[in-house]
């Protein structure tokens, strides 16, 4: 049964850190004011007629904090490129010149910055969602395991040892929210 609860408790923790790594993912793609290729993560080009991500059809380069250019290895991408980029409203706007695609990145206002610190704690709170949902989904397991025959003391305790992995994983979550926060609120 021990082996068992081994099991349980290395897929909620794998369970719990894919929650980390999404969360930021997440928080990559909002902008703090800095040029980022992170910014257009998740943007897709029609490339001969596949939705292909924008980062397999060009380089994607910061030259400084205030820009990214685009340099598409295929010329004619450049309108493709410019239209999904648009198209993804992600308030930058492009600009061809006919070799590569630059973009500015404006300093943000205070107001943007604000609803952008709204975004961060809500990507937090879907975070911590995650992780309690697998600390769910580990008790469920261990109650399985108590019908089956597992001591109650021993299936106390290692919903104890969840419940510490839960709290680990929350604090984790408020930290990298935390760093966010004071990342976009920094002018």
């Amino acid at each position: 049964m021990n082996e068992e609860i081994e099991i349980i408790m290395e897929e909620t923790t794998d369970r719990m850190n894919g929650a980390i790594r999404h969360l930021e993912t997440e928080l990559s793609k909002l902008r703090a004011g800095k040029a980022t290729p992170a910014l257009l993560d998740g943007i897709k080009v029609d490339y001969y007629g596949v939705n292909t991500p924008l980062n397999q059809v060009s380089n994607i380069n910061t030259p400084d904090a205030k820009s990214i250019i685009v340099q598409p290895w295929e010329k004619t991408m450049l309108g493709p490129i410019e239209k999904a980029i648009m198209a993804a409203n992600i308030g930058l706007t492009p600009i061809n010149n006919g070799e590569l695609i630059r973009i500015n990145v404006p300093p943000l206002t205070e107001e943007r910055r604000t609803q952008l610190v709204k975004m961060v704690k809500n990507e937090g709170e879907l975070a911590k969602i995650s992780v309690r949902n697998s600390r769910k989904w580990a008790n469920d397991e261990l109650k399985k395991l108590l019908k089956e025959g597992l001591a109650e003391d021993t299936e106390k305790i290692a919903e104890d040892n969840v419940q510490d992995l839960t709290d680990e994983y929350v604090k984790k979550v408020d930290e990298i929210v935390e760093a966010r926060e004071t990342d976009i609120m920094t002018v």
